[in-house]
Parts: C-alpha cells; structure tokens; sequence
C-alpha cells in the first residue's frame, strides 16, 4: 500500500535483507544500510549466524555478536539485541502507562511480536487483559527461541495473542475498549508502512477509552525530522482537544543512537499531559522473572519530553507545549 503522507512514502525506501548487508560486509561484519539514513551504517562483527529465512512479510534474521550478543533483523534493519532492548521496551511501554491519571486494566500492543513491550506491560499489576496484534507469526517463533528474556511477555495469563494485521484489529476492536495502545513498529517501510498513515491513528482514538492514550514509534529526530513533522501534524489532526508529545529515548543499536515515540491522549475532563507521570514507576512482583527496571524512571520519564532546541522548533506548530 502507498502512503498518502509525501514524507512516508514507500518510494522512499526499499526494504532490506540480511544477505545483502553480509555480502557487503567485510571479514565476518555486519553493516545495516538502508536509504532511510543514506551515507552511514552501523557494523557489527558476527559470531554466528543463528537464524535466517524470509516469512510470508519480511525478511528475518538472527545473529550473534560478541558486544550486544543475540541480535534480531528484520528486513536487514536491526530491531532489538540483548545488551540494549530494555531501553526501547521500557520507555515505549512506561511513558504511556505511567502518564495515565487511572490505573489501567486493558493494554493492546500493535507489534511487538519479541514480546519485549508485552514483558513490560505485564509489570502493571492493575492491568487485567493485554492484547496483542503481530502480522508476522515468524516472529513471535524465532523470539521465543532466542530472545526469552523477551518473549517471557508472552508467558503472562493476560496475554491473548492474534496473529493478524493490526490496522484491522484495531478498525474492529469497540470504540471505548483501551486504557492504552502501544505500537511497536519497524520503519515505515514494508509491513509497517500502514501503521504510519491516518486512517490506523483514527481507527485507534475510536478504539481509545476517553482520557486513553497512543504510543507509537516515532523515529530519530537526527535522521527522520520531516517524518516526525508530517507525524505530529496528522496526530494533531486526529487528537483533536487532546495532546500530543514527542519523547525519545538513548539505544546504541539504532540508527544515531536515538529512537522517539509520539504520544497522543484523548480527551476526557481535560487534556492528558504526558510529560509528568502519574504514577509511579512499576516493580518487580516477589518472584517475578521480570527482573528490576534498568532505564525507565519517573525522573527519565520527564527528562524524555525535553528536547534540543532544533527539534523543538522544528515540532512547535504540532505539539501541545
């Protein structure tokens, strides 16, 4: 499908493989390239190649490298390893949940098929039913095989696992039903184009209970400005009366080091503002195998919304300041 938004185009990039980024690799590295970030790469040096086939969507990849360990490709994009995805798991999952002024009971992931975002979900103990939607049901297999401290998400009693297109689950999900909706997307390229475009953000503020929230990946503010601009502006016209942020968090593995995450609340009594938690930052339940939080604090939770002055311009006219 092509997008209707001119900075989300699919003529914009192609998506990747990991055969292609190994042939052009030299003496066992790995460099991801890709026309989303012309002109730079990251390598990593590759112990083993663990896993490798293409799905019914995409491309997918498993490698093992000796500074970030067990490594996830898809569509030779790197989406998360073991030293750093509790970064990203943590903050996409935190910032919104936290924010809410009631405590939530029903969470739907649109992604995230590591299990990464469902590991951190299961952390808020009020939460009673999470949902997730994932296209690719490769992905779920190959997590749960070599990504456990991930995939244990999908472990927990509340999970109720569809393998299915999220823009259609969400389009026929009730109006009213979540507390939050956390999407956990790849670039817009290939599968996950259709979760950047407006049609997905109004089928989710219809799926949102009044006062919900959205999370949604949203790119390097280095790399991808014009995205997030023509992101924060549909946002702005789809949340109307309510709010609409921009965070990010640090991630070594991703492109310049910085992923974002644009967060929009409906309405209720008054608009949600995210940028201050109202609530505090969940624990490990005793006997839990979740393990104590490692990024994501009420203190980085505020730190997050605060940006260098370039991209608070360049976002002033769409974000609620």
């Amino acid at each position: 499908m092509t997008s209707s938004n001119p900075a989300i185009s699919s003529g914009a990039a192609k998506p990747g493989t990991a055969g292609a980024n190994l042939n052009l690799s030299k003496e066992g590295w790995y460099t991801e390239t890709s026309s989303l970030w012309p002109g730079q790469g990251l390598s990593l040096q590759v112990d083993e190649v663990l896993f490798q086939d293409r799905s019914d969507f995409q491309d997918v990849c498993v490698l093992r490298n000796k500074a970030f360990g067990t490594v996830l490709l898809l569509d030779g994009v790197i989406q998360c390893t073991d030293r750093d995805e509790f970064s990203y798991q943590e903050m996409i999952t935190h910032l919104p949940l936290c924010a809410l002024q009631a405590d939530p009971t029903k969470v739907l992931v649109v992604g995230g098929g590591d299990g990464g975002v469902l590991r951190e979900v299961a952390r808020h103990q009020s939460v009673q039913e999470i949902h997730i939607a994932e296209i690719d049901g490769m992905v779920p297999k190959v997590a749960k095989k070599f990504f456990p401290q991930m995939a244990i998400g999908f472990d927990d009693p509340r999970v109720t696992v569809d393998i299915t297109d999220g823009i259609k689950f969400v389009k026929e999900a009730a109006e009213g039903t979540y507390d939050a909706i956390i999407v956990d997307s790849s670039d817009p390229v290939g599968p996950a184009e259709v979760l950047f475009q407006k049609d997905f953000f109004e089928a989710m503020h219809r799926a949102l209970k009044p006062g919900g929230v959205v999370c949604t990946q949203a790119e390097s503010m280095w790399l991808h400005m014009d995205i997030i601009k023509e992101l924060a502006r549909m946002c702005h016209e789809v949340f109307t009366n309510g709010t609409v942020q921009y965070a990010f968090t640090t991630i070594p593995t991703y492109p310049s080091g910085q992923i974002g995450f644009m967060i929009c609340s409906k309405q209720s009594q008054g608009p949600l503002d995210p940028r201050h938690p109202k609530r505090p930052a969940p624990e490990a339940a005793a006997g839990s195998k979740h393990g104590p939080l490692r990024y994501y604090s009420s203190e980085v939770h505020s730190a997050a919304f605060v940006l260098p002055k370039f991209a608070k311009e360049a976002l002033s006219q769409h974000l609620t300041f």
